[in-house]
């Protein structure tokens, strides 16, 4: 026969026993936010994302919690068989799009709407470097005139329109907006040679964070100062998309400066609303204890 008392005692016991079990537990592993998907698309023409790829994977991790899925290919002409291309469901699953891809011949109109449906849907972009002379359609030495016509699909999700890129020489950095999120507390810096990228139009919902001045040789023997943007945040379509972008990142040195992998994290977080506003991570959003 049971022992309603002792029984009773029992269950007390096990109930403070697993209480204790729970409270001795690490917060992190109780309450640690899911990490933020990251989805990133390399590959293409005149760089060597073979290895920037694992560089910003790493980088990445290491400054935040996030999870990056490499989409790669190693087809070097501008005109890369990406995986996404046609795939108006490629970015399903993930919190964030960061485009480092390379293909300038890629203009086919019904394409490079596929590759935005997600932005336009909602999902926040970061663009690295050359992904800013991706998906051109037309000229893109012509300034975008009319919204929504496809001359003009891509530069409006970035914000900004480029066209191309002065030799390689030292970029010196220099934050425009300090009290941004995404700049709050960055120092300004000069890069290894780097390529500057023209500035062609500004859009309207794009703001600046920093400008970019290359002193450059002339034939005569003077030299002439360039400066444009190199670094702003942009809203874009219906659902007002958060989009960040940075021209700068041509070289693997360049990719593995921790003020570059800073700068782009930052920009990350702040894309999917995860930075606070004196610039740090929201909580649980910092390094991974992984």
């Amino acid at each position: 026969m049971i022992n309603p008392v002792a029984s009773g005692r029992f269950l007390v016991q096990i109930t403070a026993a697993l209480s204790l079990s729970a409270a001795a537990l690490p917060l992190a592993s109780v309450a640690a936010p899911a990490p933020i998907r990251v989805l990133l698309l390399t590959g293409g023409c005149c760089h060597d994302y073979e290895h920037q790829k694992d560089i910003l994977k790493k980088g990445l991790e290491a400054r935040a919690n996030v999870v990056v899925t490499q989409v790669h290919t190693g087809d070097s002409s501008t005109k890369p068989p990406l995986a996404i291309l046609g795939n108006l469901e490629y970015a399903k699953g993930y919190d964030v799009i960061i485009h480092d891809e390379c293909g300038a011949d890629i203009s086919n109109p019904a394409l490079v709407e596929g590759v935005l449906k997600p932005h336009r849907d909602g999902i926040p972009g970061v663009n690295l470097h050359c992904a800013m002379h991706c998906y051109r359609i037309g000229n893109p030495n012509e300034a975008v005139t009319d919204l929504g016509t496809p001359h003009g699909y891509w530069f409006e999700y970035l914000g900004l329109q480029s066209s191309g890129h002065g030799p390689q020489e030292p970029i010196a950095l220099h934050f425009t907006d300090p009290v941004h999120r995404v700049t709050q507390g960055l120092t300004d810096w000069t890069t290894i040679r780097e390529e500057l990228y023209n500035n062609i139009r500004l859009f309207d919902k794009a703001h600046p964070l920093a400008l970019g001045r290359q002193g450059v040789k002339k034939k005569d023997g003077t030299t002439q100062t360039n400066e444009t943007v190199v670094a702003w945040t942009n809203e874009y379509g219906p659902r007002k998309t958060r989009v960040f972008s940075t021209t700068i990142g041509h070289n693997n040195a360049t990719v593995e400066d921790s003020r570059y992998l800073d700068l782009v994290t930052r920009g990350l977080l702040w894309a999917t609303d995860h930075l606070r506003k004196d610039g740090t991570p929201a909580k649980g959003y910092g390094p991974s204890p992984r």
